[in-house]
């Protein structure tokens, strides 16, 4: 009987985190509308982007994360191939703006990277999640403390996820893997475009 308890305890533990756990959104979803100031201190805003074309925008966990810097030193080396089909790429992270500063410096990233203060973009996207404390505990001794990285969005971090976004505001296409070392390819988001 204790078995079955137990057993029933879990599930229900399983089932409460699973609801804690980020969705994110779904291709023919509208985009949540977000404007916000990027490294270069440029008001952003996606609705005045969408304008113009399609939108990609890319949420990435920070600069001292190498397969985000991986992925966005990619996006720009490739960005031509994302530009010449008349789309504006767009990054979001929880980071402060010194943070955003070095991830900047690393990738030598030249398109549009917003600190996404309070995290309402992450959340609006639904990628947003707590970092549990013995990971924090990890990544420490490795010299990364999420309360210096990303101020008062503290240890709150996104899935890498990727949407693309069409001129009519609905989500084209999706790319959303919890494991952080999976991410998007410039060549798949832009058959997409």
């Amino acid at each position: 009987m204790k078995q079955i308890i137990a057993i029933i305890l879990l599930f229900m533990g399983s089932v409460v985190n699973a609801q804690n756990e980020p969705a994110g959104l779904k291709v023919g979803d509208m985009a949540p509308m977000f404007s916000g100031n990027d490294q270069n201190g440029q008001q952003f805003s996606l609705q005045a982007a969408l304008k113009k074309g399609d939108v990609v925008v890319m949420f990435y966990r920070g600069q001292w994360c190498p397969y985000c810097n991986k992925q966005m030193s990619q996006m720009n080396d490739s960005l031509k191939m994302i530009t010449d089909k008349g789309a504006t790429v767009i990054a979001i992270s929880p980071e402060v703006q010194e943070s955003v500063q070095k991830t900047i410096e690393k990738t030598k990233a030249s398109f549009p990277v917003i600190s996404d203060i309070k995290m309402q973009i992450m959340k609006d996207y639904k990628v947003n999640f707590p970092v549990p404390q013995e990971t924090q505990d990890r990544y420490k001794k490795f010299g990364i403390d999420f309360n210096v990285a990303n101020g008062e969005n503290g240890a709150n971090l996104p899935v890498p996820a990727t949407y693309v976004i069409g001129k009519d505001g609905k989500i084209k296409y999706v790319f959303f893997n919890p494991d952080y070392r999976k991410r998007a390819s410039v060549k798949e988001i832009a058959t997409y475009l």
